[in-house]
């Protein structure tokens, strides 16, 4: 009996126990106990394998995470030996030497003075660890005040209590109790909403809004400013060009830390092991990442944080302090092995060149469905893009019909054999790393096809 053939057999017993047993992010609650999302046995390469048997290219890579694809054996190998010399250690009391390398390794292609790293467990802690550190720079500062944090509409930082409360995308609040007082959100930089400005006019008005935001609040009461290079689960959301540096200026005048949350872009995304400096043009005082870091293989994250900020609370400046955040799991030793082995292979396999060398086929592929019907915007960068659809392409506002639509062209895409992952109106791709030119092709035809048969649905109300 094949692997395949055994995943058959089993599919029923499975189904039948996520029913009774499983609850799922996102989980819409009036059919609980009702479905289960599709069941896959196995993945390999860039595709997974259904309980049925069907390849599926898998256009997210997970969730933005699995850089180098599925089965490697060289991250299955150091899960393996790790765990049998060293499977945990305290990280309060000992520490293990895979994370030492692993901290060396990120610190040496971080840009500027970010050379001291912090290991928590995935994007959510690596997000607030980070804005736990602002808190406590400040108190040791002597500067109790300077607590607010500023972040965009449409953002996404984590599930914690204090980055949900930081993530300004709607639906991750509806029904829940984060609203925070100390989080001010200023506009998301989508310039498909800015009214026909020009980039340099919609780049002012942004700039305007963050120096006119810290104003009222305060500099004095501003810790930080928290943003992502691209929004990604916004939307895949790309500000103009050098809108990232401008902002920054503004935080180096009133002593704001300035976070750049590359849960999602970091380790090769876009190209760069960090994208923050080399495609988006700025050096942050603090960068975050999980996901990609081991490939999604097991979890991990964590941050790199500047010199210069820990210089003034370290040492002789440390007036007894501890930063005494952080959990039974940071630096995991099988997880920072694993993370160890997949920077091994993203350079022995140049798949940092590789993006590079691949991302303007991707970047002309998707721009190739601009004349589709339906299709509003195409946004890209890197191995990151979208294609946003309205039922009226010309409305700026974004209606349940044209949610549908997005969740109809997912539905035929699966079927032709592709993962999509549907934000509303919005079809994301970001596959793995190891993509080809003749893959690319391959994903964008799908997702043609799938517009194509959803579009023809529009003449008729679009179904749920």
């Amino acid at each position: 009996m094949s692997d395949i053939q055994g995943a058959q057999w089993n599919a029923g017993e499975t189904e039948a126990d996520a029913k009774l047993h499983l609850l799922s992010p996102s989980e819409e609650m009036a059919k609980l106990g009702q479905g289960m999302r599709p069941l896959i046995a196995y993945g390999e390469g860039i595709h997974v394998v259904d309980a049925n048997g069907r390849r599926i290219i898998d256009g997210p890579a997970g969730m933005w995470c699995t850089q180098i694809g599925y089965g490697r054996k060289e991250i299955a190998d150091a899960l393996a030996a790790q765990a049998l010399k060293l499977s945990y250690n305290s990280p309060w009391y000992t520490t293990n030497s895979p994370s030492v390398e692993l901290a060396r390794r990120i610190a040496e292609v971080t840009p500027g003075d970010l050379n001291r790293v912090f290991f928590t467990t995935g994007g959510s802690t690596a997000v607030d660890s980070a804005l736990r550190f602002a808190e406590y720079y400040n108190n040791m500062l002597g500067r109790p005040e300077k607590k607010h944090i500023i972040v965009r509409r449409e953002g996404y930082h984590g599930s914690t209590s204090l980055t949900a409360a930081c993530s300004g995308r709607a639906f991750n609040w509806q029904n829940f109790d984060i609203a925070a007082p100390r989080i001010t959100f200023i506009s998301s930089p989508n310039i498909r909403l800015a009214s026909g400005l020009r980039e340099a006019q919609f780049l002012d008005r942004l700039v305007r809004e963050f120096e006119d935001t810290v104003a009222k609040i305060g500099p004095d009461k501003v810790a930080a400013f928290l943003a992502e290079p691209l929004l990604a689960s916004g939307g895949v959301i790309i500000p103009p060009k050098g809108y990232h540096a401008r902002i920054k200026a503004i935080c180096e005048k009133h002593d704001i830390i300035y976070i750049s949350d590359e849960v999602v872009t970091a380790f090769g995304r876009c190209g760069e092991w960090f994208a923050s400096e080399k495609v988006f043009g700025v050096v942050p005082d603090i960068i975050t990442f999980a996901k990609g870091v081991t490939s999604g293989y097991v979890p991990l994250g964590g941050f790199a944080i500047s010199d210069r900020l820990l210089a003034r609370i370290a040492g002789e400046n440390a007036k007894g302090g501890y930063y005494s955040n952080g959990y039974t799991y940071s630096s995991h030793p099988v997880s920072c092995a694993a993370a160890l082995a997949n920077m091994d292979v993203i350079e022995k396999d140049g798949i940092l060149e590789h993006v590079r060398e691949v991302a303007g086929h991707f970047a002309e592929g998707l721009r190739s469905l601009k004349g589709l019907p339906h299709v509003a915007d195409v946004r890209v960068s890197g191995l990151v893009g979208c294609v946003e659809v309205l039922v009226d392409p010309s409305s700026p506002e974004v209606t349940d019909r044209d949610k549908k639509l997005g969740g109809r062209i997912d539905a035929f895409c699966f079927d032709l054999g592709l993962l999509v992952r549907p934000l509303g109106n919005i079809c994301v791709l970001s596959p793995p790393l190891i993509i080809t030119k003749a893959e690319i092709d391959e994903m964008i035809g799908i997702l043609w096809e799938g517009i194509r048969k959803a579009a023809a649905e529009v003449k008729e109300p679009v179904a749920a």
